[in-house]
């Protein structure tokens, strides 16, 4: 048996059975001691997580990581594959960090010197540009394991502003990154409703066993502020949008208020907000500056006045 063909085989088995001797592979692969411990030995190397037991009942195992069995790739596959993670090298922390740049590593080792020139040329000719952030996000795997398996987090967060760090039971939902920052909307018992946290303000977290956790299996990213905005109070939003106007809401807000655009790109927003979220949808009209008129609720054409008449008092 050619020895590539032996290695792929070897690897399969070694998956499937997960604890075995040498002289037991030796004599499956009709080989000698040392060529499977020489095989073993190539793995280990190409990633395979072994582990060896020494004594009479001795052998070696399969740590608990699986390692998934050969799959083959188009080199047009194999590029794509390679510049899908190539691009997270912008975000400084990532649910799986040290996974994704490992496998960004085999990937290129293993590929043929002329695909990796060709991936060398298009380095500098293609990239997903992220904001830059000093920001921490030390408990996102945490945060993912425990939307996963349904667990409840004891966390210490802190607040926007100069607001005291608070002690809050939290059941993720999942996380998500944008403009650089990562979220983790969740549960929180301490509010009986969903909230979005912000990860880069969570100053401790840890499993915890002191309060039961709820079945969120229905509950995602995609629907789980709809959960939070049956149980507050909501109000009717009408924003007209100019076309550049229509462009940075469709990039910000679309997907929590429905955008209308027109044929000439302007366009309008129409939907529902819960009134909490009134602040911060001053500020970012007012960004807009021409580029938007709201015409409702009158709540926010307020909020807009006075933080302009702030703005106004404090450059005059």
């Amino acid at each position: 048996m050619p020895k590539s063909k032996r290695l792929m085989e070897l690897m399969m088995t070694v998956n499937r059975k997960r604890k075995f001797t040498v002289r037991e592979l030796a004599e499956e692969f009709g080989v000698s001691s040392r060529t499977i411990l020489r095989d073993l030995q190539e793995l280990s190397e190409l990633g395979v997580p072994l582990y060896s037991e020494v004594g009479p009942h001795g052998g070696y195992r399969v740590l608990n990581e699986r390692v998934l069995p050969p799959i083959a790739f188009t080199e047009g596959e194999a590029v794509a594959i390679f510049f899908a993670s190539h691009a997270l090298r912008h975000y400084h922390y990532l649910p799986f960090e040290t996974e994704a740049a490992s496998a960004l590593g085999k990937f290129y080792h293993f590929m043929p010197g002329d695909v990796r020139d060709r991936i060398d040329e298009m380095k500098n000719r293609v990239d997903f540009v992220t904001p830059e952030r000093n920001s921490r996000f030390p408990y996102l795997p945490l945060l993912l394991d425990s939307a996963v398996r349904g667990q409840v987090i004891r966390m210490e967060y802190a607040p926007a502003g100069d607001g005291q760090p608070e002690c809050r039971d939290i059941q993720p939902v999942g996380i998500y990154a944008k403009n650089g920052l990562w979220y983790c909307p969740a549960y929180c018992y301490q509010r009986g409703d969903f909230r979005l946290f912000r990860c880069d303000r969570i100053l401790s977290a840890a499993p915890s066993s002191e309060i039961p956790p709820l079945d969120l299996s229905e509950v995602h990213l995609d629907n789980w502020e709809a959960r939070k905005r049956s149980k507050v109070h909501n109000t009717n939003i009408r924003v007209e949008l100019s076309p550049r106007g229509a462009e940075l809401c469709e990039a910000e807000l679309s997907r929590h208020i429905p955008l209308h655009l027109r044929e000439d790109g302007s366009g309008c927003l129409q939907g529902t907000i819960p009134l909490g979220e009134v602040p911060f949808l001053a500020s970012f009209f007012i960004g807009l500056g021409r580029e938007a008129t709201v015409l409702e609720p009158p709540e926010l054409i307020e909020e807009i006045k006075r933080k302009l008449a702030e703005l106004t008092a404090k450059y005059r």
